[in-house]
């Protein structure tokens, strides 16, 4: 991967990650409309644009959260 900052190797795994939600689960259709958000802040941090630091921690802390509901509601 290109010299990217360390958010936006966050933000690729996050992405890689929301996009194995099982279309079955109650959290997949939300993490797809974040899906969206993530990949907007991603195309702002490569193309050298700094997101708001507030609505970069907000977006990735809403990641986290799905993801870890989605793992508790796998068992």
């Amino acid at each position: 991967m290109r010299d990217l900052p360390a958010e936006a190797k966050l933000i690729h795994m996050l992405l890689q990650r929301l996009e194995r939600i099982s279309a079955d689960s109650v959290w997949a259709h939300r993490a797809s409309g974040l899906r969206g958000s993530l990949l907007r802040t991603l195309e702002e941090l490569e193309a050298g644009d700094a997101p708001e630091n507030a609505a970069l921690k907000s977006v990735m802390r809403a990641a986290f959260h799905i993801l870890r509901e989605a793992a508790r509601e796998m068992g």
